[in-house]
């Protein structure tokens, strides 16, 4: 299945050079994988079958519409066997996908679609909503999109975002979309030559690098200070490493390179204690720089308390509006570390109030449990 996967961008790509409009492609090339997975014996020319099975489907489907009659005439005269092109449209597809037009969700979707090949009930489990939902959600997707030249130049920071926003959405149903977004970005990188797209792959590899210590039992959070480190995909960690060195080697500093450096000293660090909290710093400094994010800002003074104490960390939240997520566990934090262990446990609670998931609200509630028995 793996293997089909990595056709579809590909064969969308010919059937649309033909005259088809993406969604109708996209479509005609869904319901050729579909065919393809209940074949008994799988074809010797894998794509050169897709590619035409795909585009008699489009063609079935052009001729079912007696309103599009015209379109019918430019198309019915099906084209004679022989090489397939070696054009990848791959990389034209990712940005046809993360278009600036469609909300994020949207594209997302349509880029496990139309790019990584999943099927729509597929994307349904992995986001844990109704197949119907998320058929709704990429056809309008498609519908925004249809007029939209396949040759038409894209914005390679919105494909790297709605990739990272892949990543970010966890795993869940039969997809596992961490995984997904990886295999992904290393098409994206192989095909780019833009280092931040081979920042993105760094930073991806470092952090599904801990995947396994991040929660103990019952889902409960294991917090990067106290994760088993001997859990570590050692074999990840050092592919994240060459990756990123290789991007930085470009001299094009972005911010994907930098967040994956960050995560490149977390993971060279043998114990929590042992981490080059000075440099992580300076990290932070040229990501601030790159994006003056407020979350990065908040992350800095995490950074900060633990290269030199709690003091300069407080004055780096000072300009911070305290409604920012996390702002109050961070809080939480640097008063602990300030010994001031009543007014952690008071934050730690609010904090917890305000989490957005259960796992972290249960970890946050501990640590206020903690800090109360410990200043009986």
């Amino acid at each position: 299945m793996s293997e089909l996967r990595e056709l579809v961008p590909a064969v969308i790509g010919v059937l649309v050079r033909r005259g088809a409009d993406f969604a109708s492609a996209e479509d005609a090339v869904q319901e050729a994988l579909i065919s393809a997975v209940a074949a008994k014996e799988p074809p010797h020319e894998l794509k050169a079958w897709l590619i035409a099975v795909a585009w008699r489907k489009f063609l079935d489907a052009v001729r079912a519409e007696k309103s599009r009659r015209e379109r019918e005439l430019a198309v019915d005269a099906e084209p004679r066997g022989g090489p397939v092109p070696a054009t990848d449209d791959t990389l034209r597809l990712y940005f046809l996908c993360a278009h600036p037009s469609l909300p994020p969700g949207a594209a997302v979707a349509l880029t496990l679609r139309a790019v990584g090949g999943l099927t729509t009930r597929q994307i349904a489990r992995a986001y844990l909503v109704p197949e119907a939902t998320m058929a709704q959600r990429i056809t309008r997707a498609k519908r925004r999109v249809a007029d939209v030249r396949l040759d038409e130049p894209g914005d390679l920071a919105t494909v790297l975002r709605v990739l990272y926003l892949v990543f970010n959405e966890g795993y869940g149903g039969d997809v596992d979309l961490a995984a997904e977004a990886i295999r992904l970005a290393r098409q994206l990188a192989a095909l780019s030559a833009e280092p931040e797209a081979a920042g993105l792959l760094a930073l991806m590899l470092l952090h599904h690098a801990r995947r396994a210590s991040r929660t103990g039992p019952g889902g409960r959070l294991v917090p990067l200070a106290e994760q088993d480190r001997g859990l570590w995909d050692t074999a990840l960690i050092a592919e994240g490493v060459t990756v990123l060195q290789t991007a930085l080697s470009r001299d094009r500093l972005g911010e994907y390179q930098a967040q994956a450096a960050i995560a490149a000293l977390h993971a060279d660090a043998p114990t929590a204690a042992e981490t080059d909290w000075p440099q992580i710093v300076e990290w932070y400094d040229e990501l601030v720089r790159l994006t003056d994010s407020p979350v990065v800002r908040l992350n800095r003074a995490v950074a900060l308390c633990e290269a030199d104490g709690p003091g300069r960390a407080f004055a780096a939240l000072a300009d911070l509006d305290p409604s920012l997520p996390r702002y109050t566990a961070v809080l939480a934090h640097l008063h602990e570390r300030a010994g001031n262990l009543a007014d952690a446990a008071d934050l730690y609670v609010e904090a917890a109030r305000a989490a957005t998931s259960e796992a972290e609200h249960a970890h946050l509630t501990r640590q206020a449990a903690r800090l109360r028995h410990d200043g009986r």
